[in-house]
């Protein structure tokens, strides 16, 4: 059950000091909380966060030192911009700039990742999923993707060009900021 939460904006240290309710799923979005149901997450979601983060690592592990970081499993992530947000993203890659900045102050990475990967849940709303592409862009994230394991899509969104639409037999592959990375969509559902 929900409890009463304050009208108007938080601080992040306001939002941190909430007391965990068992059936709801909080994130702090632009100084706002925003509560739902606890996601119940089903075997598809989970594969499939499960063979992202295994190609990304693959990926990964080919790098030169210093490569940075992945992370997944709603990995929490403070993003800095007018108002702080606090959010939880399936599967994350950061520089090892920001790997490196920081502390033991806190269990989330403060910090903007270069990829943050939403995998769509049957309890996904649009809405919900046009603000979090629309904050993560506007708050310095480099690319978003967007998976959607009913219909085996995968969308790069990019502050600097229209989203792109890739299915099952299209690799994304020549983004800048994942350098040699070569993802068959396929390979994210078979």
């Amino acid at each position: 059950m929900s409890t009463a939460l304050p009208m108007g904006t938080m601080t992040l240290a306001e939002f941190l000091a909430l007391p965990e309710v068992g059936d709801v799923e909080r994130e702090l979005i632009r100084g706002e909380v925003r509560e739902r149901p606890l996601t119940k997450r089903n075997r598809v979601h989970a594969k499939t966060e499960a063979r992202l983060a295994k190609l990304l690592g693959i990926w990964l592990d080919s790098l030169p030192v210093p490569k940075g970081e992945l992370y997944a499993g709603e990995v929490g992530c403070i993003l800095r911009h007018e108002l702080t947000s606090n959010v939880g993203i399936d599967v994350a890659y950061f520089s090892a700039e920001t790997i490196t900045a920081q502390t033991d102050a806190t269990s989330m990475v403060d910090g903007v990742p270069i990829l943050a990967v939403e995998i769509l849940s049957p309890s996904d709303k649009q809405e919900d999923i046009a603000e979090k592409v629309d904050l993560y862009l506007e708050t310095g994230v480099a690319l978003v993707w967007i998976i959607d394991p009913h219909f085996k899509t995968l969308t790069v969104h990019r502050d600097d060009v229209e989203p792109q639409l890739f299915n099952i037999k299209q690799a994304v592959s020549n983004l800048p900021q994942l350098p040699g990375l070569s993802l068959d969509v396929k390979d994210l559902f078979d």
